[in-house]
Formats: C-alpha cells, sequence, structure tokens
C-alpha cells in the first residue's frame, strides 16, 4: 500500500503529464488548423461567423422607436411602450400625440 506522501508525488507527477499532453494536443490541434485554412484560403469571417451571429441580437430588438407623445409643457416625449411616466399616467392622451 502507499503512503500518502508517494500518492501526492504521483499525483504532482501525473498532473505535469496531463498539462503537457494537453499542451501538445493544444498544439497539434493549431497546427491542423492552419493547415485547413491555408488550403481552403479561410478568412476569420468564414470560421467565426457563426458565433459572432449567435451572439448578435434578434432583429428588432434594441432598435430606437420614435416617440409616440409629447409633453408640451417640459417637452419630454414617451414612445408609448413600458411604464407611462407620470405626466401622461392616466390622462387622456390623445391631447399628448404628436402630429
Amino acid at each position: 500500500m502507499s503512503t500518502y506522501k508517494e500518492l501526492v508525488a504521483q499525483r504532482e507527477a501525473l498532473e505535469k503529464q496531463i498539462a503537457q499532453a494537453r499542451q501538445n494536443e493544444i498544439s497539434q490541434a493549431v497546427n491542423k488548423v492552419r493547415e485547413l485554412i491555408a488550403e481552403f484560403g479561410l478568412t476569420p469571417k468564414d470560421v467565426f461567423s457563426s458565433i459572432k451571429s449567435s451572439k448578435t441580437r434578434s432583429a428588432g430588438s434594441g432598435t430606437k422607436v420614435a416617440p409616440k407623445y409629447r409633453n408640451p409643457v417640459t417637452g419630454d416625449t414617451w414612445t408609448g411602450r413600458g411604464k407611462a411616466p407620470k405626466w401622461i399616467d392616466g390622462k387622456d392622451r390623445a391631447q399628448y400625440l404628436i402630429g
């Protein structure tokens, strides 16, 4: 049966071997990717376009909306989306419509 110190030493040796094996495999993978890029004349856009598109927002999200209502006293505007501001809340909105 192995002692605690022997097992710790074995673990450290294994961790070094694991790190070295990982580094070797990463190096091989990078070389393979470079070969494929050179062979097919790929650009970063060709390789990573699907990643970027999956992180972008949908076409309608985050777009600006023109204001629909204006406070004639202060000039504040509201698009009509979300919670109504205090100056229009509970009032007839027709009088605040813009053009």
